[in-house]
């Protein structure tokens, strides 16, 4: 054969193996509102980036006659590209390929694309749309998943991994997504559970749809499993791509920095705090005052949201910023928030991203609830996060920063390399009216006028410790600055702390309060 013949044959192998599950399958999945696998690659990544590799991986199963079907790609299509010109690691699984069900072999392209990456030191994303385990396969298929497990967990803290959930994703299969970085979900399309909802009417006699069981809403809202919501595969596509202009390539670089750029002026940090204390406010609207361009990329918006966590830039470089958010239940930490700023915090020093934290907040959410939900060990998650974390983090107290809360939202006490407050902040060891009717109490009893005297004795309380110069007094806080130079000072302690190098004492690892 000449190799003109074999060039023929070659390209012959090659379209066969890219045709999926044919054209029938391919239009039956657009006419869901889902794109081609390989148009999804495609679209995400930089034009005519892609390699792909491993095409004409064939699955080994004989049993329930496999052997006499051919699965193109084996259902699920792997290589590298790039977006914005940074080198990426992808694997698509492929629906209309015996609906993207996962075998040994399939499994087995998904860990050969992960160990490159983790060799090359560079962002895995993997697009997930698969019915499961290829039942066929019976344990190979289990081992699989196994397999995959284990190298997101290797490749945790090492290179940033992405997951995009395009379709089904169940039963075992939802793991590997629960083990990587970032999980983006896209409306009417996603779907994750560990039971279907045959299986719950079947045990529990409960009717429930596929939507409200695991869809993109239940997760970005109610489980806080998946940290991006989008409209559409499209829009989805375009978060990744702003993600990873945020991100630096692996956890031995830095994000790569950008020009940097003012705030945008219609975002007045002196205008933005209510005066009276008991007002809330958009803590978002303090953050878009403060870094580059206003631009912040905020992170699980939607669960847990009185807290505020995302990435943004001060003078062109990456920071993460974690906020109490005011407006949702005055900015306490409880559970799911504790969670939430847990695992951004340990993100962000495992990549070398410097934290900014602002604080406005009461305490931690009291109550029967939050102490039978575990607040005590959820809460403890964030003092270790904080503790634990060795990159520049730089704290702003804005207003109340009370009791447990105060020691909590890196404070000194957990390792802060700069403190800040406002003239307006509010330190103590719980708010006034309550720290008075404490204090007071024999006093506002036995006056002639009680709540006059109550009114007398939170005043003189909140003269006396309600304010940021106690904490100053004792070194607690560093400078009480003008809410107008806080971006200046945090740049300045941005660039003050870039070389900074902290020592610890050796361990094979921590045991956080899982």
């Amino acid at each position: 054969m000449s190799l003109k013949q074999k060039l023929l044959d070659l390209f012959k192998r090659i379209e066969k193996a890219q045709t999926g599950g044919g054209t029938k399958a391919i239009e039956k999945q657009v006419a869901m509102g889902k794109m081609p696998a390989r148009e999804r690659i495609t679209t995400l990544l930089d034009r005519d980036s892609f390699h792909e590799y491993d095409l004409f991986v064939e699955h080994k199963c004989a049993d329930f006659d496999m052997d006499k079907k051919k699965l193109p790609a084996d259902g699920v299509i792997t290589g590298t590209g790039s977006i914005a010109g940074h080198p990426i690691g992808i694997f698509a699984q492929d629906f209309t390929v015996a609906g993207g069900s996962l075998g040994l072999m399939h499994a087995r392209k998904i860990t050969k694309i992960m160990d490159h990456s983790i060799k090359m030191g560079i962002p895995l994303i993997g697009i997930n749309d698969s019915g499961g385990a290829r039942i066929q396969e019976g344990v190979n298929s289990l081992a699989g998943y196994g397999e995959i497990f284990y190298r997101n967990t290797m490749a945790s803290g090492v290179i940033p991994q992405i997951s995009v959930i395009l379709g089904p994703c169940a039963g075992g299969a939802v793991y590997s997504p629960a083990l990587t970085d970032f999980v983006f979900v896209v409306d009417k399309i996603s779907k994750m559970f560990i039971t279907g909802p045959e299986v719950i009417k079947t045990v529990l006699g409960e009717e429930i749809s596929m939507e409200d069981l695991g869809g993109a809403r239940v997760h970005t809202e109610i489980t806080g499993n998946a940290h991006f919501f989008a409209e559409s595969e499209q829009e989805c596509f375009q978060q990744i791509k702003k993600l990873v202009s945020f991100i630096p390539w692996n956890n031995k670089k830095k994000a790569d920095p950008l020009p940097p750029r003012p705030p945008k002026s219609n975002y007045n940090v002196e205008n933005i705090i209510p005066l009276d204390p008991k007002k809330p406010y958009d803590i978002r609207d303090v953050i878009k005052s403060i870094c580059d361009d206003s631009d912040f990329f905020e992170i699980q918006k939607s669960w847990a949201a009185n807290i505020v966590i995302g990435f943004a830039r001060l003078n062109g470089e990456t920071i993460g910023i974690v906020g109490n958010q005011p407006l949702v239940l005055a900015g306490v930490l409880d559970v799911d928030s504790s969670d939430k700023a847990a695992r951004f915090i340990r993100y962000c020093d495992a990549f070398n991203i410097p934290l900014v934290t602002l604080v406005d907040l009461p305490g931690y959410l009291p109550g029967i609830d939050q102490e039978h939900a575990g607040v005590i060990r959820h809460g403890a998650k964030i003092l270790y996060a904080y503790s634990e974390a060795t990159v520049p983090k730089i704290t702003v107290i804005l207003r109340k920063a009370y009791g447990g809360g105060y020691i909590a939202m890196c404070s000194r006490h957990l390792g802060a390399d700069f403190v800040f407050a406002w003239p307006s902040a509010e330190i103590a060891v719980m708010g006034p009216e309550g720290a008075a009717n404490i204090i007071f109490k024999a006093e506002i009893t036995g006056a002639d006028d009680p709540d006059e005297m109550r009114k007398q004795k939170v005043l003189e309380y909140t003269e006396k410790f309600a304010n940021p110069y106690i904490a100053a007094a004792n070194g607690h806080v560093d400078s009480i600055i003008n809410p107008s130079e806080t971006r200046e000072f945090l740049i300045h302690a941005i660039t003050v702390s870039a070389n900074k190098s902290e020592v610890r004492a050796f361990r094979k690892h921590g045991i956080p309060p899982f």
